[in-house]
């Protein structure tokens, strides 16, 4: 029973690594293709961030009330684009998000932002998590 529970143990930290890995490739190269807007520093830093703590999360456990404040401070930020969002919501063309930029129709930016924002936000609460 021991060595069963000792084995639950091993197979749950290698998972939690593998996502930790996995998130950490994801919000880099997220961080890097944010090189090509028209205002990439901030957006860089957001997913740049969230890579390096899934990055550290490899390795050792980050405090919590850290990762709660980088959570709480995207989800405060989000606020500024989830209009776009419920208005994007609106229209009959939901694939257009994925399209081109059309300055005619900022909610497409904007709800592109808003949900990288909550990817950002999930991802971090994963580490709450753990």
């Amino acid at each position: 029973m021991i060595v069963d529970l000792l084995n639950l143990d091993i197979k749950q930290t290698k998972m939690k690594k593998f996502i930790n890995i996995l998130l950490f490739v994801l919000f880099a190269l997220f961080a890097v293709f944010q090189l090509n807007d028209p205002d990439p520093l901030h957006w860089f830093l957001i997913y740049g961030c969230v890579a390096l703590i899934s990055f550290i999360a490899i390795f050792k456990k980050l405090p919590k009330p850290l990762i709660l404040v980088v959570v709480l401070g995207i989800l405060i930020y989000s606020e500024f684009y989830v209009q776009y969002f419920f208005e994007w919501l609106q229209i009959e063309n939901k694939s257009e998000v994925f399209g081109e930029m059309i300055y005619e129709k900022p909610y497409l930016e904007g709800t592109r932002e808003f949900l990288g924002l909550v990817l950002a936000a999930i991802a971090l609460m994963f580490q709450l998590k753990n």
